[in-house]
């Protein structure tokens, strides 16, 4: 059986659960300090959104398309090693958790419509 990281670990018991035990938080908040705080925020506050062509983060300033664990904004651009599975920015956690607990605010609309109004 392969060596699951950290963030896989978390993922799959996320999944199994289905909801944010205060386990999970902690595996979470441990494991990505900050930023794994500022995910579960956001994903309590409903700001997780999934189009038919992005899911969206809405941030404190914009909005961040998150695919694939990559992420349009800074921290994922400067600051994070592409290299280390579990450096990811707080967008990409909250996705990650939003979706395993059934908490995104689903669209029935391309992002790509919606960004030209904004």
């Amino acid at each position: 059986m392969p060596e699951t990281n950290p963030v896989e670990r978390w993922e799959a018991r996320l999944e199994e659960t289905g909801e944010l035990t205060p386990e999970i938080v902690e595996r979470i908040s441990r494991l990505h300090g900050d930023r794994g705080v500022r995910a579960i925020e956001a994903v309590a506050e409903g700001r997780v959104k999934a189009y038919r062509d992005f899911t969206v983060v809405v941030g404190y300033g914009d909005e961040y398309i998150v695919e694939d664990r990559g992420c349009t904004c800074k921290d994922s651009e400067y600051n994070l090693d592409p290299d280390d599975p579990t450096d990811l920015c707080w967008h990409a956690i909250a996705v990650a958790v939003a979706r395993r607990v059934g908490h995104v605010d689903y669209h029935d609309m391309w992002y790509s419509d919606v960004r030209e109004f904004l």
